[in-house]
This record gives C-alpha cells, structure tokens and sequence, in this order.
C-alpha cells in the first residue's frame, strides 16, 4: 500500500510539474478565444491577454490586435485601418511586436511628420482564414474608426474564401469557444485527438472568386464614404514564387483581380514580383502561406511607402 502512495504521489507530482511548465513556458490552458457572429462568422473574443509559446497577444474591446483604441482619432493622428486574415493578424507564432500593423506603426512614426502629422496608429482588424466577405462583415458592423487609410491585406488563397461561417467556433480545435480545464487538456485536445472534419465550411458552390471581388468593391465603396484612402494588397503562397510560378487557375484569376483593380481605379499592391526579387524567398515565410518576421518586415515596409506616397 505505501508503495502504491509513493508511485501515485510521484505520478500527481509529476502531473503538476508538467501542467505549470505547459503553462508558464508554452502558454497552454489560456488560448484565444472565439464568439460566433451570424454576419462576421466569428471575431476573436474582445479584451484579451495572453502568451503562446513566448509570444505576446493582445486583443482590444473591437476585436483587434491592437492596443485600446478610441472610435475617432485625433486631429493630429494619422490612422491606417488593417483588414486581414491570419497573416494580418500574426497568430501565436508572431509577437505582437513584430505583427504587420506594428511594424508599419513602427516605420512610419519619424517619417509622418512629414505629411503632417505628429503620430501614426495603425489598427489590426483580423482573424484566422477570414476571407474578403468577412472582413466586409467587420467593416459594416463598426465602421472605419476614423482612419484616412483602409488596407485590405489578402494572399491567393483569398480570392477562393467562402462565405462567412461561425461553423467552426467550439468545434474546430483552432477557434475554442472557453478556456480547457487544464493545459493538459488542450495538449491532449490539439495534438493527440484526430481533427475533427468540417467540411461544410467549404462546401460553397459557383463562383467564389467573383463574391469576393464584390465584397473588395463594397470595402472600397464603405472606405470612400468615409473620405479614407483604399489600399488593396496581395500576398502569394510559397509554390508561387519562381518557376514554374502560380498554377494556372491561380493566373486566371491573379488576372481577373488585375483587370477589376484596375476597372475599380483600386490601389493595388501585388507583393508576388515584389517577393521574386528576394535572394532567398524561403527566409520570408515559416510555412506555404504565412510570413516570418522578415517577410512581415518586406510587406509593412511596402505598405508603408504607399502609404506616405498618399496625399492627406
């Protein structure tokens, strides 16, 4: 009997050893949070604080990556609106530091001076595979903030984006709807359950790319209303850069968006030749789709410079 005490003394020991290390190193136990929303399809759960795997996140009262910001800006401020998906948004991989918005809040503080200004802030409005109709939906439901510039960030893949959808909130591992009990548990959950199949959530029949076009038209739309500058821009996946390129469904399409940019009279960035000039494009991504802090910096500095070229 005491030996069995003493084995399962050593075993709950070892338990809470490792449950605080899942917690305190990795940041376990306290992931994000998701609130469905019937026309956004799902926001990040307003006035969140956490760390994962040493990366700090912060998430404001309007669902942003950003700091507690104002509805309207002051005179002397010039505010950029970021719209985008898990790129914008940097997910746990990314320090808030190093997300897109900061680094363009970063670039151009000692340069807005110069269009008269005396401070930049540039609001993160994103979420995980949110596609344009999302983003749309978020523009509708609170508006521009005041923000002279709206920036549109997409990749390829975006131009396919279903329909907005809360299907995945509190089914999907990724987009949790509470808090696990324990860390342990959401390491069980996330790394040793099969993922669960979802595949309604891109079960979207016709034409999706042409939706999207319409819902990039609508943003542009809702961002003259409000006297703000539209800035489109398009990162591509990793297989696209080099040879043999984009596929050719890929080129249809990169087309198409050309040619509606340019029926729109949309400011548009194409950052695929951008990233074909890089010595080692594979420095600029950490996976097929999602950009290292080097590819972050490539991308805000381009934004950066459309947007000082602006007139204000």
């Amino acid at each position: 009997m005491k030996v069995a005490l003493a084995i399962l003394a050593i075993i709950v020991g070892f338990l809470l050893l490792l449950e605080v290390g899942l917690r305190l190193l990795f940041g376990f136990g306290n992931p994000l949070i998701y609130i469905a929303d019937e026309q956004i399809g799902y926001l990040l759960a307003p006035n969140q604080r956490t760390r994962r795997f040493g990366n700090r996140i912060e998430i404001n009262q309007y669902s942003m990556r950003s700091h507690a910001v104002t509805r309207e800006r002051s005179h002397s401020t010039l505010r950029v609106l970021l719209l985008g998906d898990s790129i914008a948004n940097g997910g746990w991989w990314t320090e808030q530091a190093n997300i897109i918005s900061e680094m363009i809040a970063h670039q151009m503080e000692s340069r807005v001076g110069d269009i008269g200004f005396k401070e930049v802030e540039v609001l993160n409005a994103s979420a995980n595979s949110w596609g344009p109709r999302n983003e749309l939906a978020y523009l509708e439901r609170f508006g521009t903030f005041d923000a002279q510039v709206v920036v549109l960030l997409i990749n390829t893949d975006d131009l396919f984006a279903t329909a907005p959808t809360s299907l995945p909130v509190g089914r999907d591992r990724n987009y949790p709807n509470r808090k696990p009990p324990l860390a342990l548990a959401e390491v069980f959950n996330r790394y040793l359950l099969p993922a669960p199949k979802l595949a309604a959530v891109n079960g979207e029949e016709g034409d999706r790319v042409d939706r999207n076009l319409a819902a990039i038209e609508e943003i542009q739309a809702i961002a003259g209303q409000r006297n703000s500058h539209f800035l489109l821009a398009m990162t591509p996946l990793l297989r696209e850069i080099g040879n043999p390129g984009p596929r050719d469904y890929e080129l249809k399409e990169r087309q198409r968006l050309t040619d509606f940019t340019q029926s729109q009279q949309i400011l548009y960035l194409d950052f695929l030749p951008i990233f074909n000039k890089a010595q080692q494009p594979e420095t600029l991504y950490r996976d097929h789709i999602h950009l290292s802090p080097q590819g972050n910096h490539l991308v805000s500095e381009a934004i950066s410079r459309e947007i000082l070229d602006l007139r204000f």
